[in-house]
């Protein structure tokens, strides 16, 4: 499949991730527990028959830890959900695209060019206005700004992670393994906190079998393996387009409406990852 092809679809379907939450109705770190973990037991038998289970060491260990970053990720901004506004949360955590371009030349002195830079500060600035700018002004530091920080560094370090890996490491592998660590690990933050797992009616566990087949599954398949071929800082900024297609999701399915407002910085977000994507033209002696 074209890398790109690949990454939209990945995309499209992580963008499901919060239509199925807000249906659900239920704990977050719940309903993340049940989507890693359906998404692993789906791909369980898959694995065995086509003998993707044998790994490396140094591939093991590096694909489990790739997992517990990616539960810390989805653990840290729920909680910090809770202290401060959702809005503020996402824009904080779509900071992404900026560690890893940070990340990748400090540690592997990777240059990501003029364009993304372009591209991703006017990404920023349509996200700005997509959450609303009244929210930008009132912004106090505490906590919960923090472990948003936080919860879109460890996003980046997901994704420079998986990057570094993809190339010598079967998608599928990386996947059973990565998701394994994620899987108990958000299980062990569950059982801390004493949050329900098991009581829960049928249509909950309809919207955890849709998290598990398309968010997890299809989604970080299709994502991770675009990551074997693209930039790890090209894939971080579409990414961003995650919350302008769960906006177009939730007015479909959710009849949610979208604000000029919203459209408007939708389209600046979308512009901006175009930047992204162009070929810097090259001089002609």
């Amino acid at each position: 499949m074209n890398p790109r092809v690949s990454l939209v679809i990945g995309i499209l379907c992580i963008s499901f991730s919060p239509i199925f939450v807000k249906l659900a109705g239920v704990s977050p770190l719940g309903a993340a527990f049940y989507r890693v973990a359906i998404a692993w037991a789906c791909l369980l038998p898959y694995c065995i028959i086509k003998n993707k289970l044998k790994v490396e060491r140094k591939q093991l260990l590096i694909s489990i830890a790739a997992g517990i970053v990616f539960a810390s990720d989805v653990a840290v901004w729920n909680v910090s959900l809770l202290k401060i506004s959702a809005t503020v949360s996402t824009l904080i955590a779509n900071l992404a695209p900026v560690w890893v371009g940070l990340i990748g030349y400090l540690l592997f002195k990777a240059k990501s060019g003029k364009l993304f830079w372009i591209g991703t500060f006017i990404a920023i600035i349509g996200m700005v206005v997509l959450v609303g700018y009244e929210h930008i002004l009132h912004l106090e530091f505490n906590a919960g700004i923090l472990l948003a920080l936080l919860a879109s560094f460890l996003y980046a370090s997901y994704i420079l992670i998986t990057k570094n890996i993809m190339a010598g490491i079967d998608v599928f592998t990386f996947m059973f393994y990565s998701m394994l660590g994620a899987g108990v690990f958000l299980l062990v933050i569950n059982t801390f906190i004493g949050g329900n797992l098991i009581d829960f009616p049928v249509r909950v566990w309809l919207c955890f079998i849709g998290m598990g087949l398309i968010c997890q599954l299809a989604g970080w398949l299709t994502i991770n393996y675009s990551l074997r071929y693209m930039e790890s800082t090209r894939v971080a900024i579409a990414l961003l387009s995650q919350t302008v297609f769960a906006g177009i999701l939730a007015a479909f399915l959710l009849d949610e409406h979208l604000s000029v407002t919203e459209i408007i910085g939708s389209v600046i977000v979308l512009a901006g990852i175009a930047v992204t994507f162009l070929k810097p033209k090259v001089a002609v002696a």
